[in-house]
């Protein structure tokens, strides 16, 4: 836990642990394949990241930042964590 890229990539994957348990306990509304495609692509991202800030690659920045917004957007509109919360 060196990097910002750690820090962000762990608290997204510790959310997306949360919404995974919750969601195991209910009926069935993921499939498993949607959080480890997302687990994955995070631990992904996190290596690209860790390696432009150590290679001061501005492309690199771009693909992990770009990556991490991406994958955010993967968790809201397929996982959908605050679908009924108004519940």
């Amino acid at each position: 836990m060196e990097t910002i890229y750690d820090w962000v990539t762990v608290g997204i994957f510790a959310g997306l642990v949360v919404l995974f348990l919750q969601r195991s306990v209910g009926p069935e509304r993921d499939s498993l394949w949607q959080y480890i495609a997302a687990a994955a692509a995070l631990a992904g991202l996190n290596q690209v990241g860790n390696a432009a800030i150590e290679g001061n690659n501005a492309l690199y920045h771009v693909v992990a930042i770009g990556g991490i917004v991406a994958v955010l957007a993967f968790i809201q509109f397929v996982l959908r964590p605050f679908d009924g919360f108004h519940d």
